[in-house]
């Protein structure tokens, strides 16, 4: 039978779920707790209405715009994402390779398989995510080679002052120590003998490329995660931000911010942008949705640093919302994961044109021509706060 042509992320989801070993897809797909804000997420941009307006010249529609100091077909990034890379055959490669065919950044999480070496071979320019580590020296190593890689801007997560209850995790098995998690997970993995050959075995090194000149369990996912859960540091503050600003000299952009005051933090740790997120509803169910606290934090922070934002974002037409909502830009996390494990770099490049295409698409429709353009009044009175 031939199946129908992907056309939208949740296309791709349904291809990815049939693609990737259980415990692979639930890790990305999956959320904190009972999963209530990774689903608000989504449903919180629906609500956002737009104005559609009429009887106007939108014959010269751009979409492009500068984030971080640099200049990009549209105002999207991708997502850092852990382990990203085990989702096809060095996977952050092949996505770094369609960010760029597209012309929009791509970020390299530091739990990446491909490491920052590997991705500077491509020539592609790349952003990079850091967290803050106990192990300090580690974390000024990363960020020496970072810099010598080629990154120019730094996505620091400051939401992560210790791991999520991810409940798809622990009933797969991951990082759970004994007899019956392997045995689960081998069950998993025979059933997805596609992936075994293409990701695991034809792949090169399953180990997280970026850390494996630090951390001798880099090479054993399941070890790492211990690791690195042991080394989540919940003593951070804004002072650990200040000696990172003294060590970074390029673009510093905080991840992880969901409230107004500590946006107004940020500014004054002198960072120059801040990613409105809440990990994808991956780290405290129950907080509120990005598109909620969104408009108020945009408020908070004025237009003295840049304000990008994630969660939930599933078309250009989301995209378009975060625009009119205020925000400089967006980052799309699972999206991307999906199409590339349900074909590899060219679905990716798809799925990316077709953000392009709607976000062009809802600038005509509401009278704009320009990102720049894009703004409340581009919304209905009742959804201009987010509501």
């Amino acid at each position: 039978m031939i199946r129908p042509c992907p056309a939208t992320p949740a296309d791709y989801r349904n291809l990815a779920r049939r693609q990737l070993p259980r415990f692979l897809f639930d890790y990305v797909d999956g959320g904190a707790g009972a999963e209530q804000s990774l689903r608000q997420n989504e449903r919180a941009w629906s609500e956002v209405v737009l104005r559609q307006r009429v009887m106007i010249d939108v014959t010269g529609i751009e979409t492009d715009t500068a984030l971080a100091g640099q200049d990009y077909a549209m105002p999207l990034a991708l997502a850092p994402i852990g382990l990203g890379g085990m989702m096809a055959r060095r996977g952050e490669v092949q996505a770094v390779r369609a960010a760029q065919a597209q012309v929009i950044p791509f970020t390299l999480s530091t739990v990446g398989l491909c490491g920052l070496d590997e991705l500077a071979a491509t020539g592609a320019p790349f952003w990079f995510q850091l967290y803050m580590l106990r192990d300090r020296e580690i974390v000024e190593a990363l960020l020496q080679r970072a810099w010598s890689a080629g990154c120019r801007t730094l996505l620091f997560t400051v939401d992560l002052p210790m791991p999520g209850s991810r409940h798809r995790d622990t009933r797969n098995g991951l990082a759970v120590p004994g007899l019956r998690p392997r045995l689960l997970k081998i069950a998993q993995l025979s059933a997805r003998p596609g992936w075994l050959w293409n990701v695991a075995l034809r792949g090169g090194p399953l180990s997280l490329g970026s850390m494996t000149e630090h951390v001798a369990a880099a090479s054993d996912p399941d070890a790492f995660r211990r690791w690195v859960d042991e080394q989540f540091d919940p003593g951070v503050t804004w002072v650990d931000i200040a000696w990172l600003r003294e060590r970074w000299p390029g673009r510093l952009l905080l991840k992880g911010i969901l409230d107004a005051e500590d946006a107004r933090q940020a500014v004054d740790a002198g960072v120059d942008g801040i990613v409105v997120s809440n990990h994808g509803g991956r780290q405290l169910d129950g907080v509120s949705a990005t598109a909620t606290v969104l408009p108020a934090i945009v408020e908070a922070v004025g237009d003295r640093i840049e304000v990008l934002v994630d969660g939930g974002i599933r078309s250009g037409i989301d995209l378009f919302r975060a625009l009119a909502l205020g925000a400089d830009g967006a980052l799309i996390g699972r999206p991307w994961v999906w199409a590339l494990a349900a074909g590899g770099q060219s679905a990716l490049a798809r799925m990316l044109a077709s953000f392009r295409d709607e976000l062009r698409i809802a600038m005509a429709l509401t009278g704009v021509t320009r990102v720049a353009d894009i703004g409340r009044h581009c919304l209905y009175p009742s959804t201009k706060e987010g509501n």
